[in-house]
């Protein structure tokens, strides 16, 4: 390969090209992330998380939107490093984002139980939900992306009180969520991109309580469906679907219902307010074209299970994913 002083004498554009090629397999080399980094140590990897995953979706058609959200509140929280499943006293699980509220943890187990019995020692708990949450939404009609692994777990005590600052509020306004996403190295359209995540899944009342009864951007048959299920003075763990129209498929419906006035969350309708805001010309593409939608969707996922990664010698692949 030519030398740095060699191109700066030519300054030649194939010496260019070898540069930036050479940059780019260095920097991902220090990533260390890799699609084929178990496919000779633990080659039924795929085939393990997907069965598993499919067996917990077909018993529970929930399961499929909780396990994209853990993946979620992991990365979002010191990196994608499975700090999030550890069972430590004052930990993430205990944040107010957290608490009640976050499942899938069984699941997650059993897949880990099954890959220590196949290849003990081996795949990483963080590695296992990234894995998991992509075939959770290719399992509820979504896409797929390429997952490349070599993550490792975190070491450290994980903090409730650090979730409770990285993470989104169901209250947030657009003016809050575009600095918190910013932060994390991701653009306006792929804020969007992400809260379509939002396609799937259920929240509970105590988390859609003031929308449903105080607000004005609402739908009003919308509004009276969620008044019956989160009364103004019970039923604070009663649920509502994140996407009325379909809640257990993936797909661009959560955008249409947001041009219809029909987001559960306050976080979710202020991506649309129907006079041109920032984000209004983003949720009406995503509602007119679920190829697209699910185009910057999968890049999103693929950028945000990259976040803070440990590699190399750091971290450490857990046999247990509860328990440092």
């Amino acid at each position: 390969m030519a030398s740095f002083k060699s191109c700066m004498a030519s300054y030649t554009s194939l010496c260019m090209f070898f540069l930036l090629l050479s940059f780019t397999t260095t920097t991902h080399a220090q990533r260390g992330l890799s699609r084929n980094f178990y496919r000779a140590r633990c080659p039924n990897l795929v085939n393990i998380v997907r069965s598993s995953i499919r067996n917990a979706v077909a018993n529970d058609p929930r399961m499929g939107a909780s396990l994209l959200r853990l993946h979620f509140h992991d990365c979002f929280v010191g990196g994608c490093d499975a700090s999030v499943l550890l069972d430590t006293p004052g930990g993430e699980k205990q944040s107010v984002h957290n608490v009640g509220s976050l499942r899938g943890f069984g699941v997650i187990d059993t897949i880990k139980q099954r890959l220590e019995n196949a290849c003990p020692g081996i795949v990483s708990c963080a590695d296992i939900l990234a894995l998991a949450a992509r075939e959770s939404v290719v399992v509820l009609g979504g896409p797929s992306w390429n997952v490349r692994f070599g993550r490792r777990d975190s070491t450290s005590r994980p903090s409730a009180s650090i979730a409770d600052g990285e993470l989104p509020f169901g209250f947030n306004n657009l003016a809050d969520l575009i600095p918190l996403f910013r932060r994390k190295g991701f653009s306006v359209r792929e804020l969007v991109a992400l809260s379509g995540s939002h396609t799937v899944g259920q929240a509970r009342c105590i988390r859609f309580r003031d929308r449903a009864h105080g607000e004005q951007n609402i739908l009003p048959s919308f509004a009276q469906f969620l008044q019956r299920i989160c009364p103004l003075n019970s039923g604070d763990n009663n649920l509502g679907p994140l996407d009325v129209r379909s809640p257990n498929a993936f797909n661009n419906d959560y955008f249409k219902g947001l041009t219809n006035f029909q987001g559960l969350l306050h976080s979710d309708q202020v991506l649309f307010t129907g006079r041109g805001g920032q984000t209004d010309g983003i949720v009406r593409l995503y509602a007119n074209n679920q190829r697209i939608f699910f185009r910057d969707f999968s890049a999103a996922m693929l950028k945000m299970s990259r976040m803070d990664v440990l590699t190399g010698r750091r971290g450490t692949v857990r046999s247990n994913c509860r328990a440092l």
